[in-house]
């Protein structure tokens, strides 16, 4: 399958099986987070990967969603702000790094048929406290990862995403019509 296919069937998967989900599968999710590229290469990026029960209920109080409790894995990806990359005004890149291993983790989920949602709306600091993580180690997202209850519909971008004519503008900025 061609990338453009595959970046056209990943979803926010919101319905897990009741499968587990094999070591080799998770590590292939976690390298495609590892090889992501990174300002300066400092590579900010931490993963934690969760799949004890006890745990798993601890980390749902943070977002506290029936299905979100459904999912066999959940992966806390952090960010080091010790170790990420400043820019000369002090913007801080973790975000940003950390954001471009998530891609990439869900598009190594969806290439081994598994289902991922970028979780952003939680209580970070809940999560800091459970984890009991240093302060320079930001939680950015929570990444429920399993088998899909159901498959996505590839031709959704047709209707849910704005046209390259409202996005793109070529050697210049344009004004959109829509907005």
């Amino acid at each position: 399958m061609s990338f453009l296919e595959l970046a056209r069937q990943r979803y926010s998967v919101r319905s897990y099986k009741n499968i587990s989900v094999e070591k080799d599968k998770i590590i292939k999710v976690l390298e495609a987070g590892r090889v992501s590229p990174s300002a300066c290469n400092f590579q900010p990026r931490y993963f934690i990967v969760i799949d004890d029960s006890e745990l798993k209920e601890k980390i749902a109080e943070c977002y506290p969603r029936e299905w979100f409790k459904q999912a066999p894995v959940i992966i806390v990806v952090c960010g080091n702000h010790k170790e990420s990359w400043k820019r000369q005004d002090d913007k801080d890149h973790c975000d940003i790094d950390v954001a471009i291993a998530i891609d990439h983790m869900t598009l190594a989920a969806a290439d081994q048929g598994l289902g991922t949602c970028w979780i952003c709306a939680f209580d970070a600091k809940l999560c800091h406290e459970i984890l009991e993580l240093p302060e320079h180690m930001e939680v950015v997202a929570l990444l429920p990862l399993g088998y899909p209850e159901m498959k996505g519909d590839a031709k959704r971008h047709s209707k849910a995403r704005k046209s390259l004519d409202e996005i793109v503008g070529w050697n210049r900025y344009k004004e959109s019509d829509n907005v």
